[in-house]
C-alpha cells in the first residue's frame, strides 16, 4: 500500500474454527488494511456472536486506503458497545465481547502499528528471533500474576482463567490500551482469539512463527495445533507479516 514518497507491503491470512465442544462460533474478525483484529464473543452469554460481529463491522466502517489514527479505533469501539447495548434480547443478561488487534497508524512521518486491546485475546509480536506477548490480559489472573500471588505458569490452570475485568458491552464504555510498534521488515504480528492461547504454549506459538512459512500455512498450521491439542473453545488467528518497508513510508 502507498504511503508519502515510499509503499509498505503486507502479506495477511486468517484462520477460524468452532472447536470440538462449542455449537456455535463466536468469534470474528476483520482483515483488510488497515485493520487487523479479531473478537471473541462472551462465551455462554446471550448474543456473544453478535457482540463480536458488531465490533469487527464498525472497525469496518474506519477502513481507508491509507492509515487510522487510535483515536478512530476508540471511536469505532465506542460504537460498537452502543450497539452491542441495543441487541434485541440482551437487555437482563448483556452481551459483550473481546478484541485485540493492529493498526496501521502513522507518528511523526513514520509508519507504525497502533496493536489494540479489550479483554483476553492477544497479539504476539515475533522479529529477528525475538518473540513477545504485546498485549497485557485484562483478567482477574493477569491481576494476581502482577501482585505476585501466582506464576504465570499457575494462572493457566487457575479457576478463573476465564474471569475478564474488561470487554467491549455489558454497559460499560470500552477501556482499550494501545501499543506502538514500529513497522520493521520481518515484524510478523499474531492476534488471536484464547481459543489458541489456551490450548498452546508461548514456546508452541514461538516456534510457529520462527518456522518461515508463508502467512496463510501458519495460520491454518496453528489453529489446527490448537485443535489437536483439545480444541475447547473457538479458535481464531490473524497475521500479519511486513514484508517490505521503503524509504519515505
Amino acid at each position: 500500500m502507498p504511503s508519502g514518497h515510499g509503499a509498505i507491503t503486507l502479506a495477511w491470512a486468517a484462520a477460524t474454527d468452532v472447536g470440538h465442544r462449542r455449537q456455535v462460533n463466536e468469534d470474528s474478525f476483520v482483515v483488510e488494511p488497515p485493520i487487523f483484529a479479531v473478537a471473541d464473543g462472551m462465551g455462554g452469554h446471550a448474543a456473544g456472536d453478535l457482540a463480536s460481529e458488531a465490533v469487527v463491522r464498525r472497525l469496518g466502517d474506519v477502513i481507508s486506503d491509507g492509515f487510522v489514527t487510535p483515536a478512530a479505533i476508540g471511536l469505532a469501539l465506542a460504537q460498537a458497545a452502543h450497539d452491542i447495548a441495543h441487541l434485541d434480547g440482551t437487555a437482563l443478561v448483556g452481551a459483550g465481547t473481546t478484541v485485540t488487534g493492529m493498526a496501521l497508524t502513522v507518528s511523526g512521518d513514520d509508519p507504525y502499528f497502533a496493536v489494540f486491546n479489550v479483554g483476553d485475546s492477544r497479539v504476539y509480536r515475533y522479529l529477528s528471533g525475538d518473540f513477545e506477548q504485546v498485549t497485557v490480559d485484562h483478567s482477574v489472573v493477569q491481576e494476581l500474576v502482577d501482585a505476585g500471588a501466582i506464576t504465570r505458569g499457575q494462572a493457566e490452570n487457575h479457576p478463573d482463567s476465564n474471569v475478564i475485568t474488561r470487554a467491549i458491552g455489558f454497559n460499560e464504555p470500552p477501556m482499550p490500551d494501545y501499543w506502538m510498534l514500529p513497522l520493521e521488515p520481518g515484524l510478523r504480528l499474531l492476534a488471536c482469539s484464547d481459543g489458541l492461547s489456551k490450548e498452546l504454549s508461548d514456546e508452541v506459538i514461538h516456534q510457529a512463527l520462527a518456522a518461515g512459512r508463508a502467512a496463510e500455512e501458519t495460520a491454518a498450521e496453528l489453529v489446527r495445533a490448537a485443535l489437536e491439542s483439545g480444541g475447547r473453545d473457538n479458535v481464531t488467528v490473524v497475521l500479519v507479516d511486513v514484508l517490505e518497508v521503503e524509504p519515505g513510508a
